[in-house]
This record gives C-alpha cells, sequence and structure tokens, in this order.
C-alpha cells in the first residue's frame, strides 16, 4: 500500500496545476484504475462484469462526443458507494447494487457518475488541487482498504479526501446529466429519486450501511425535489416507452448476491 501512495504521489503532481487534455485524462484514468484494481477486491465474475459493461456502455456512448472508452467494474465490498475516475472508469460496490430493487435505480446511479466525468468535475478539482493523493483517497473512500494509521497519514498530508469536494453545483449537474443520458438509453430517469429517496431513509435508519456513499455524495431532500422537477418536465408518452426494470436485471443481481460474503 505505501508503494501504490508513492507511486500516486509521483506521477501526478506535475500535473496537478496545468489544464489537462483529454488524452491526459484519459491516461491519468488509464493509471488511476491500474493502480487502484490492484487494491480493491474487484468481481471478476464474467456474467457480472459483461452485464454492468452492457448496461454501462448502453449509456455512456450517448453522453460524451469524446468517443471516450468506457469501462465499468463491480467491487466486492459491501459498502454502499460508487465512484468515478477521469478518462471513463465506473466502479460500483455490490452493496449498491444489492440496494437496488429494479434496473433503472442503477442505470440511474451510472448515469450519474457519467455525469461526473463527461462534465470533467474530477479533472477540473484536480487543476486547482495538488492531487498527489488521488489513487490513495479512491481506495480509501470506495471501501475501507486503509485502514492503517501509516497510510491515513499519507492521505492526510496529501490534502484529504480530494474526491470528496465536489460542489453542490457539481452534484446538480451529474444528477442533470444523468437523468438525460439514462433517457436517451431507453430508461426512465425516474430510477434517480427514487434511489436518492431510498438511500436517505436508510440513512436514517442504519447510518453506518450508507456512510461512504454520503462522504462522497453530499444528497440531502432538496436534490431529489430537483431531479423529479426535471423529470417532470419530460413527456408523459416518452415516460411511459422508458424500461423501469428487466429479467436480466434481476438475474444480474441474483448472481451478485449469490457470491461469498463480502469482508469490506
Amino acid at each position: 500500500m505505501k508503494r501504490f501512495a508513492i507511486t500516486a504521489m509521483l506521477a501526478f503532481t506535475t500535473t496537478a496545476c496545468a489544464t489537462i487534455s483529454t488524452q491526459q485524462e484519459v491516461q491519468m484514468g488509464q493509471q488511476y484504475s491500474a493502480q487502484i484494481n490492484q487494491q480493491l477486491p474487484i468481481i471478476e465474475d464474467a456474467e457480472i462484469n459483461r452485464y454492468i459493461n452492457v448496461l454501462g456502455d448502453s449509456i455512456a456512448k450517448l453522453s460524451d462526443d469524446r468517443n471516450l472508452d468506457w469501462h465499468f467494474f463491480v467491487v466486492d465490498s459491501k459498502e454502499v458507494n460508487a465512484f468515478a475516475l477521469p478518462g471513463g472508469y465506473i466502479y460500483v460496490n455490490r452493496g449498491l447494487i444489492e440496494r437496488a430493487d429494479q434496473l433503472d435505480e442503477l442505470a440511474g446511479v451510472l448515469g450519474h457518475e457519467i455525469g461526473h466525468v463527461t462534465n470533467r468535475h474530477t479533472v477540473k478539482l484536480m487543476e486547482k488541487e495538488q492531487a498527489a493523493n488521488v489513487g490513495v483517497t479512491l481506495g480509501c473512500i470506495l471501501t475501507k482498504v486503509c485502514e492503517s494509521q501509516a497510510t491515513g497519514a499519507l492521505v492526510n498530508v496529501a490534502g484529504g479526501a480530494l474526491f470528496a469536494k465536489f460542489s453542490r453545483d457539481d452534484e446538480t449537474e451529474a444528477d442533470e446529466s444523468g437523468v438525460r443520458y439514462v433517457t436517451r438509453a431507453g430508461i426512465d430517469p425516474r430510477g434517480i429519486p427514487q434511489m436518492f429517496e431510498k438511500l436517505l431513509q436508510e440513512r436514517g435508519s442504519q447510518p453506518s450501511s450508507v456512510a461512504a456513499w454520503f462522504s462522497t455524495h453530499p444528497l440531502e431532500e432538496d436534490r431529489i425535489a430537483d431531479t423529479q422537477a426535471m423529470i417532470d418536465r419530460i413527456d408523459p408518452l416518452i415516460l411511459q416507452s422508458l424500461t423501469r426494470d428487466t429479467q436480466n436485471f434481476h438475474d444480474f443481481k441474483k448472481r451478485v448476491q449469490s457470491l461469498p460474503p463480502s469482508g469490506k
């Protein structure tokens, strides 16, 4: 873990203060992903990976004109969370998949994370702040992989949880992008406020189970109202034609749930 931290710190200090091009963004995403995939318990099941990538691609390919090569991963963690790396790398935790009751809820989360990439929110943060701790921070945020005092100190010295600093405007923009993207993909966007509502309710009853999500995704009731207001402006006939759920989603979720219990 220490070697991983040092590598991340050395790799990106020179790019943190400069304007980052799409090519640089993709290169950074590739390197972050390679490092993070060595630290996180990525699920290797072929059917699970096929489903999440087909679903993710169906949304992402209609979202951005930069022709990014998108990659979607399922992390074997009971923590409810999802996160995006620059350049088109999206991670969703097993715990979040298990909370989703139907396709449009999971698709809405993917649409939101895709929105962070297409709006370059992470890149904008990196252009403003020291990004030396990016790899370590992401690993810490996504799961509880960072338990040692040494690793925690590295993160704190490097500037804290960089990716937990999305502004309210960034989160709203990602919400709005998510609504547009899933709608374009033929999926009902009502899964977005529905999933948010579910997470808020769980925060009230079992706050520890969704603490990771709320540490990286500031969420209050007015964001639910905002996404619902945007959805209300969509033609009802269009909404009726969109997909809310499929048997394939339930087969996918059942396969995820059939895996040995996550240790994180």
